[in-house]
């Protein structure tokens, strides 16, 4: 499995790029954009074509975009999990009922391990030294003895991947090894060919 994070500033470009990394294979896009209202997320996705909405993971505005949208399902980020408290159980069983997938991310492996509510995967960053943020140095996760489906992120490119699923990694996150790269949807399908060329 690969996901893609969306740039957290939308370029004109981005949609256009969105819609052909789509029909190259891409099934789970994490719709991210921390600054934008919720006007704006609605008039992202009513850019959309409606048959890809079904692989959206939205970050924010989970219950307005899952109701008016077809969406794939939900994502809580470190700081909304951990916010939810107690009642972070039902939160994600709401969604699970209404058949939306749910993930969350995490930057510690121990609190990945010890978390006792299920989720249908986990991020764990940075797995080696981001290409979108350059201060963020790689930690070189070993997740081969966590039972979970966790997603590697942090300096994921076509070349970083097959070291990562060495790692233990179930699945592998892009940010800026797709969208920094002078060919966006040609990066993207080199690291799904190291991807499924890689075995598990």
């Amino acid at each position: 499995m690969i996901l893609l994070i969306s740039p957290e500033e939308t370029s004109v470009s981005e949609i256009p790029i969105l819609h052909k990394l789509f029909e190259a294979g891409l099934t789970h896009f994490h719709f991210r954009k921390p600054a934008a209202s919720l006007e704006t997320h609605i008039a992202y996705l009513d850019q959309v074509d409606p048959r890809y909405h079904n692989h959206i993971m939205t970050h924010n505005f989970h219950t307005e975009l899952c109701e008016q949208f077809d969406l794939k399902g939900i994502h809580l980020e470190e700081a909304k999990w951990r916010g939810q408290g107690g009642n972070l159980q039902k939160y994600v069983s709401s969604f699970a009922k209404a058949e939306k997938a749910v993930s969350s991310s995490y930057h510690e492996p121990e609190d990945l391990e010890a978390q006792s509510v299920v989720f249908d995967y986990t991020i764990l960053s940075p797995v080696f030294a981001a290409i979108s943020k350059s201060e963020m140095q790689g930690r070189g996760f070993d997740v081969r003895h966590i039972n979970k489906f966790v997603v590697g992120m942090g300096g994921i490119n076509a070349k970083t991947t097959p070291e990562a699923l060495r790692l233990g990694f179930k699945g592998v996150g892009a940010l800026g090894g797709v969208w920094n790269a002078e060919k966006p949807v040609e990066a993207f399908m080199e690291m799904k060919d190291a991807f499924e060329q890689e075995p598990l």
